[in-house]
């Protein structure tokens, strides 16, 4: 064989499942007998192992030093080296705690692309039943070749892709590649080059499971050349997104870095020109830094963050990456996952044609329970119901168990879809299997697309029951239930009916056997006269109640959902129809959008909400466009193929008790349920964080604010300065910061849910909150400073003054606490036990430290701190409560001119 004869053909080639499969192994030079071990060898050296191929990891000191390019950090060591350079040590050790706790967590979860990548490469198969020189050999399947025959049974992991020579009852789970929810039958049949990836029946795929049947194939792709292979390359190149979260967090420092410089240059020119002493004005300029910054700000937020991560895990949301509790907030579309996600992945029956009546079936998954209602109003059951669900219960090789958690088939689903309906229908399958005793059989196969098995009455009398694909049935039946002539046009119009309604239609026939045709192995001859159709079955995955009810939430929220699926177009059409997603009837297909340019996808996308048969290409293309249009993100997933995809969105949503490990790393969270009511819970969260992360700003930032302008005041009235620079930072690093984090426990306000997602691109502060950000600073100035200047002018000497000062700031923030708890509702500050708490406890921690602070000699000694007079403590309670007044008088007016 030529060297170039394999290497120039894509992993997507359509030479291998469109051509006769010995016609592909006479390409690739695959004798009967297997390859020799000499071709073998040469062979693996020529292209090389079958095996994904690995990245070299970042190094750890680089992936460490990484997470402090960042210009908050910046700012931060900036404020330590401030403080350092005032040889306050203690202060400075707590901000480089601070610096060094958010390093660690960013260090923690990096290499996730790594791990995505090591996942996928763990779904090799690690050995192979091989033939070469006429022998069969188990081999590690790193030493499979392009040529190489490999045989399969149940239970085997598909090594590389293969094209198939032969199969007997074949069956492969393609879900982790293709998305089909169903285990696929399997022949060495070709099919149409343009096939989608999941129709290709013809061919294995790397990474895949064999669930039922044997079969042997040649091995036409390797390591790098799978169809995985393929998804391994496309994740690595796709690059990670920043967060709404940390844009908006850059922008915040850039503008806060801006004005703190901007003021310490204007208040250190203004003294200068002032004449006053260069070196009273420098410490007076750290002072007014040293106010600016808030500290305590990176450390809230992951506290914030944190929160979110254990509240969502009550939720069953596992969270793998901090910030994405914050993004999830943000999402304005979520692309879902039909399968297990959507839906219950149980098959049920939901309809039944009978030649006199139609049924609807209710009830939800494996458990029996649910009503058959004859669909035109007679109240007597049609005379085919009875024998149609005792032949679903006699051809059958599965079981239905009841458990712990629930009803669970022990085999395959639909055949336990079966045994449901009998069940509903008032039949005892083990009863009527013990009554009937099979007598013989012939297992289902996709040459013949049906299953027969022979039973014996307790009268002696033998009779045959089939099941399979109905256009086969059809052929083989002649007459239907009661004796009358088989109309075959009336009966594929039902089938086709009801396979657009996304059901997956069953045909189910009886026959009577003469006596002679009872004895002996079970022959297909048989089959081919007297038949009986009894009816059709129509099989679904239904669609989660939780769902339903949950994608009307997401629209009430202003969220967009989108099904992206593997799954035929019509069954995925079917179940948006049911889950209330069109906004019209189109359902675009993967062979659609690759007819559509990037600039026309990102048109489309906003107009269709169903995507069907869609491949991992496809899925990263319909996120990017998506994200083009300004869209934060939330991807579902549970294969390898969705991967990438989960990759590069904002949010990459895994399932976790059917998913992949390799969807897993690629995510940002993990649901416990693989239930899509839980990402909208999660989303609630989501926004319950961010609403508080916005409250612990507008709380802090007021603070510092008040502060610096103090100072600004003091310098330009060449005054003596109200607050010293230890007691600044005893105030942003113990009170506001204990203060603050209690804002990081508040409750979701009423209507979270109600409002639609914000802007990702808009700053964090509206220009609402910059107002009350102002008017709390002014406040605040005019609290310390006046307070500070009335203290003096009592006759107090400046620490016992300062002590005041400080002491009015502290009571200011507790008061202001509480009018910053509800920042988008009317409820009053102190509405709901439950909810003030976290306030509360705050304060009286704070309230033990300020006291701490203003009355023990070693604090006193520290920072300077005098005993206040009781009346003193009464005049700060008071100027605290005056502000939260004023508060609640501004609140009312914007609500009111709101109106």
């Amino acid at each position: 064989m030529s060297r170039g004869s394999t290497e120039n053909i894509p992993p997507s080639s359509p030479r291998w499942h469109s051509q006769p499969g010995e016609a592909v192994a006479a390409g690739l030079d695959s004798p009967d007998a297997g390859l020799g071990r000499d071709e073998a060898r040469a062979r693996l050296h020529r292209f090389g192992p079958n095996q994904l191929p690995g990245v070299a990891p970042t190094p750890w000191w680089r992936r460490l030093l990484r997470q402090f390019h960042n210009l908050l950090i910046y700012v931060l060591l900036g404020a330590a080296v401030l403080a350092a350079l005032m040889q306050h040590w203690v202060d400075t050790g707590v901000i480089l705690a601070v610096v060094l706790v958010n390093g660690v967590i960013g260090y923690i979860q990096e290499g996730r692309a790594e791990q995505a990548l090591q996942a996928i490469r763990a779904m090799l198969s690690a050995k192979a039943t091989v033939i070469r020189d006429g022998e069969r050999l188990r081999i590690d399947a790193a030493e499979l070749v392009p040529g190489d025959r490999v045989w399969l049974a149940a239970g085997d992991k598909v090594p590389a892709d293969i094209r198939l020579l032969k199969a007997s009852r074949l069956q492969a789970q393609e879900a982790a590649l293709t998305g089909e929810s169903m285990p696929v039958d399997k022949d060495g049949e070709p099919v149409a080059e343009d096939a989608d990836l999941g129709d290709r029946r013809g061919m294995l795929y790397s990474g895949t499971l064999i669930t039922q049947g044997q079969g042997m194939g040649v091995v036409v792709a390797t390591g790098a050349r799978t169809e995985l292979g393929k998804i391994n390359r496309l994740l690595a190149t796709v690059e990670e997104l920043t967060t709404p979260l940390i844009r908006q967090m850059t922008g915040f420092a850039k503008t806060l870095t801006l004005v703190i410089l901007s003021l310490a240059v204007l208040v250190f020119v203004l003294g200068l020109l002032r004449g006053q002493d260069p070196q009273m004005l420098f410490m007076a300029v750290v002072s007014l830094a040293v106010a600016a910054i808030p500290e305590g700000l990176p450390a809230i937020l992951t506290v914030a963050l944190a929160i979110g991560v254990t509240r969502m895990a009550r939720c069953r949301a596992i969270i793998r990456r901090l910030p994405a509790v914050e993004t999830l907030g943000a999402v304005s579309v979520i692309c879902s996952d039909k399968t297990g996600t959507l839906t219950r992945n149980e098959m049920m029956v939901a309809s039944l044609v009978l030649a006199d009546a139609r049924y609807r079936v209710e009830g939800s998954g494996y458990a029996p329970e649910g009503a058959l209602h004859r669909l035109d109003g007679v109240d007597h059951p049609s005379g085919a119901l009875a024998p149609l669900l005792q032949a679903c219960v006699l051809c059958n090789d599965s079981q239905l168990v009841r458990g712990e958690q629930g009803w669970r088939v022990e085999g395959d689903p639909m055949e336990g879809a079966l045994l449901t309906l009998a069940l509903k229908g008032g039949l005892d399958p083990a009863e009527q299997q013990q009554r009937y005793p099979r007598s013989g059989e012939i297992p289902f196969d996709s040459r013949y697309k049906y299953m027969a098995s022979r039973h014996r009455g307790p009268d002696g009398s033998h009779f045959l029951v089939v099941k399979g694909a109905p256009d086969v049935l059809l052929g083989l039946c002649r007459e239907e239930h009661g004796g009358q002539p088989l109309e075959q046009g009336r009966w594929l119009r039902v089938m086709e009916e009801v396979a657009a309604g996304g059901q997956r239609v069953l045909g189910v026939a009886i026959k009577l056997l003469a006596p002679g045709d009872d004895e002996g192995e079970l022959q297909h001859r048989q089959l081919e006269q007297g038949l009986r159709l009894l009816g059709l079955v129509g099989l679904m995955d239904p669609p989660r109640d939780e769902a339903i009810a949950a994608v009307a939430e997401c629209h009430h929220a202003g969220i967009q959902v989108k099904m992206i699926t593997g799954d035929h177009g019509i069954t995925a059409g079917a179940i948006a129809a049911r889950l209330g997603l069109h906004n019209n009837d189109e359902v675009l297909t993967g062979r659609d959008l690759e007819q559509l340019s990037d600039a026309e996808l990102c048109e489309r996308v906003a107009e269709v909400n169903v995507f069907a048969r869609t491949t991992p290409e496809h899925k990263l293309r319909l996120v990017q466009a998506l994200q083009e249009r300004g869209a934060v993100v939330a991807m579902t997933g549970d294969g390898v193929n969705d991967a990438p995809a989960l990759k590069r969105a904002d949010v990459g949503v895994a399932m976790g008790q059917g998913g992949t490990e390799a969807a897993k790393e690629a995510s940002e969270m993990v649901l416990t349920d693989d239930n899509f009511a839980t990402i909208t819970r999660a989303v609630h969260e989501g926004r319950t964080v961010y609403d508080n992360l916005k409250k612990a700003i507008v709380f802090l930032l007021p603070v510092n604010g008040g502060e610096s302008l103090s100072i600004i005041l003091a310098l330009l009235l060449a005054l003596t300065l109200p607050i010293e620079p230890l007691q600044i930072l005893w105030v942003n690093m113990v009170s506001s910061i204990g203060l603050a984090m209690a804002l990081a426990f508040e409750a979701s306000e009423p209507g979270v849910m109600r409002r639609p997602p914000r802007d990702p691109c808009a700053p964090i502060l509206s220009r609402f909150l910059i107002w009350r950000i102002l008017l709390v600073s002014i406040l605040f100035t005019i609290g310390i400073f006046g307070v500070f200047q009335w203290s003096l002018a009592a006759g107090h000497e400046v620490g016992y003054a300062r002590t005041l000062a400080v002491n009015t700031l502290v009571a200011m923030e507790v008061w202001y606490l509480f009018s910053v708890r509800h920042l988008y509702s009317e409820s009053p500050a102190w509405a709901g036990w439950h909810s003030l708490r976290p306030a509360l406890l705050a304060v009286a921690v704070v309230l033990a430290l300020q006291l701490f602070f203003t009355y023990t000699p070693i604090m006193q000694t520290w920072f300077g701190t005098h005993p206040l007079s009781a009346d003193h403590v009464l005049l700060t309670i008071g100027i605290g409560l005056a502000v939260f007044l004023v508060l609640a008088l501004e609140k009312r007016l914007v609500r009111m001119e709101g109106k």
